[in-house]
């Protein structure tokens, strides 16, 4: 008994690859699942709400961009909600509000620093007393909107059922370094494919917080304003949508650039925010998973893909664990268990690979190099190894050992990555450490760091991630 409990916990480890191939297999029946969609009797009036706070590198050409979006101009309107800024983001928003008066309208805060969400809050506030938006568009200072996006992401809303939408976010810095790849090609998996996934599902995860569509009735029906409580106010706000009965839905074709952290410690701060958001999210709505009530996202497949990530970090230790103990009782066993592990690992490392090429070949073959070494060379040579199988047989047993205990081990690497870019001298060494290690583990030590910031009640700060204006000419 206690050796087929072990199996299972050393076979846990390969389950969120595993549910990443599930997400591709439902994503290839996207395109069946979808019918044509309805033509809208007009285009919406859109309020487009972008925070800012000391985005003078790039709100004036987000402002440009928002204005030659092909979508009728007396139908569309841009609101700059300034939080205080303190650089010249005042003055550029100033500029553009006299350059199109009515078009372009700036808000500022007196008293900023409390966060993304009651920035927003305070733009929504003014929008609503208005009253002549139809659809609100909350985006991000930074990005930058393709001219046809809008128009495909409004067209959604022909469905009366569909209460918001969302695009695809697609890292857009130019030159890209290895950080700014490594990152586009997580997009496509989390984004592409994954979102895709979630539309056959019928329950949407997240809407980006870059390209959120709101129906007016749909924000009304949440209390008109963004959740002020957690650091994931656009999964809040996805979540409540649904919640409240409409239906959240992708657009793939709606595609939106976005400035990505360069370094370890840019992403560090990105996506800790991003973990322990999601922390607040799985323990705030903890009634509905698995629950008839919640609809589809209280569906099996839902919360499969859900944990399957969530729980990554832990999973990863969970596994590694079990195989030493499996070690220690049985160490042939234990070969043939861990030959299994490897084995699906493989599998799914070249399926969601592949399929993530083919869902966007142009990303894909900027990124290659990067999404080949998404795992770490270290965790590729162990794949090898494990497929000669006499290697394997007669290995020593530290080398047993290193390779049974990596899967959790890589997270630790990936955090030592992480201190060796603060070092004055050696810092260069994190690039190709990253690439020894894996941008996988890192993101998962990420994940396990946000578990103990939540455990410790740590202060929520909205850290903003430092936007430079590299996005290239893209459009």
């Amino acid at each position: 008994m206690l050796t087929w409990l072990l199996t299972a916990g050393v076979i846990a480890g390969a389950l969120p690859l595993l549910a990443g191939c599930y997400q591709f297999v439902l994503a290839g029946l996207h395109r069946f699942r979808y019918r044509e969609l309805a033509a809208l009797e007009h285009e919406p009036n859109v309020a487009i709400v972008v925070p800012a706070w000391n985005e003078a590198a790039v709100i004036g050409r987000t402002i440009d961009t928002l204005l030659a979006l092909d979508y009728p101009p007396e139908r569309l309107r841009v609101y700059i909600v300034d939080d205080a800024s303190t650089d010249e983001t005042p003055a550029v928003v100033a500029e553009k509000a006299a350059a199109h008066p009515g078009r372009v309208i700036g808000l500022r805060r007196a008293k900023g620093g409390e966060g993304k969400a009651h920035t927003l809050n305070h733009g929504l506030r003014e929008i609503r007393a208005e009253g002549w938006y139809e659809a609100v568009l909350i985006i991000d200072a930074d990005v930058i909107f393709t001219a046809g996006s809008l128009r495909k992401l409004v067209r959604h809303l022909a469905d009366p059922t569909v209460g918001a939408v969302t695009g695809y976010i697609k890292e857009g810095s130019r030159p890209s370094n290895y950080m700014n790849r490594f990152v586009s090609f997580e997009y496509i998996s989390a984004q592409a494919g994954a979102r895709r996934a979630q539309n056959v599902l019928g329950a949407q995860a997240c809407l980006a917080g870059g390209a959120q569509l709101l129906r007016r009735e749909a924000l009304e029906a949440i209390g008109g304003e963004i959740d002020t409580s957690s650091l994931a106010e656009d999964t809040f706000t996805t979540f409540n949508v649904q919640l409240s009965g409409r239906r959240v839905v992708f657009e793939p074709h709606a595609i939106v650039w976005a400035e990505e952290p360069r370094d370890i410690a840019g992403l560090w701060k990105q996506r800790l925010r991003w973990g322990r958001g999601n922390v607040q999210v799985t323990l705030r709505y903890r009634r509905y998973w698995l629950r008839r009530k919640a609809g589809k996202l209280g569906g099996l497949s839902f919360a499969l893909i859900w944990f399957a990530i969530f729980l990554m970090p832990a999973l990863m230790v969970i596994s590694s664990a079990s195989l030493v103990a499996l070690f220690a009782l049985d160490r042939e066993l234990s070969i043939d268990v861990f030959r299994s592990l490897w084995a699906l690992n493989l599998l799914a490392y070249l399926f969601v690979t592949l399929a993530a090429f083919a869902y966007d070949g142009p990303a894909a073959r900027r990124s290659w190099l990067e999404a080949i070494t998404f795992p770490g060379l270290v965790s590729l040579a162990i794949i090898v190894w494990t497929t000669i199988a006499p290697v394997l047989d007669n290995a020593p047993d530290w080398l047993l050992l290193f390779t049974y205990v990596w899967l959790s081990a890589s997270m630790l690497a990936a955090y030592l990555v992480r201190c060796i870019e603060t070092l004055p001298r050696i810092g260069w060494l994190a690039r190709p450490l990253l690439y020894v290690v894996g941008f996988g583990p890192l993101l998962c030590v990420i994940s396990a760091t946000a578990y103990v910031a939540e455990l410790r009640r740590a202060e929520m700060k909205w850290e903003k991630t430092e936007k430079t204006g590299t996005v290239g000419d893209l459009a």
